[in-house]
């Protein structure tokens, strides 16, 4: 089924989504990476605020090539999900509602999808230059010594992602194992 969003997300709608959901995002979304992770924890850990709004929010676990002048970004493909996942479960019960990776979660970040209503996306690895070309804005807002690992606001119109794993913890992946 296809599905248009609107980021950030809306709790309500995100629990209606399944696995294997075809969804198009719109809206104000994140990208952070292994390093920026790290970041946001050890910021937690000193009680510091986090450099983003995590409350209905999605991260989109990206780190972009420079772009080609005119464009807001270069390729814009999905990195590997479960570098973050030691990260994610302490994220979403902070109110993260949304992640856009690729590959398998392990079953802490499951088990914390389903606690908070939230989702995994994955978009197409090997697809970034495509992918690239649905985003209209991009900046840095965050930890710019990072390069490409730091924190950027994107501003995305349709981007294709498809639903993983769902708020009540139906898997894409091990479905089509079964099959």
């Amino acid at each position: 089924m296809d599905r248009y969003l609107k980021a950030p997300l809306d709790q309500e709608e995100v629990k209606t989504l399944r696995a294997g959901d075809y969804v198009y995002i719109t809206g104000t979304i994140y990208t952070a990476r292994d390093a920026a992770h790290l970041r946001m924890s050890q910021a937690l850990d000193r009680g510091e605020k986090l450099p983003i709004e995590l409350e209905g929010n999605v991260i989109y676990y990206m780190g972009p090539t420079p772009a080609r002048e005119g464009r807001p970004i270069g390729s814009a493909g999905p990195t590997t999900a479960s570098r973050m996942d030691k990260y994610t479960p302490r994220l979403l019960d902070l109110g993260l509602t949304g992640m856009i990776g690729k590959g398998k979660r392990k079953p802490e970040v499951t088990e914390a999808i389903v606690r908070n209503g939230a989702v995994f996306f994955a978009a197409v690895g090997g697809a970034g230059a495509l992918l690239s070309k649905c985003i209209k804005k991009a900046e840095v807002i965050a930890y710019e010594d990072l390069g490409t690992e730091a924190i950027r606001k994107l501003e995305v119109e349709n981007l294709p992602v498809i639903v993983v794993i769902d708020s009540q913890g139906n898997n894409l992946y091990e479905e089509v194992l079964k099959k």
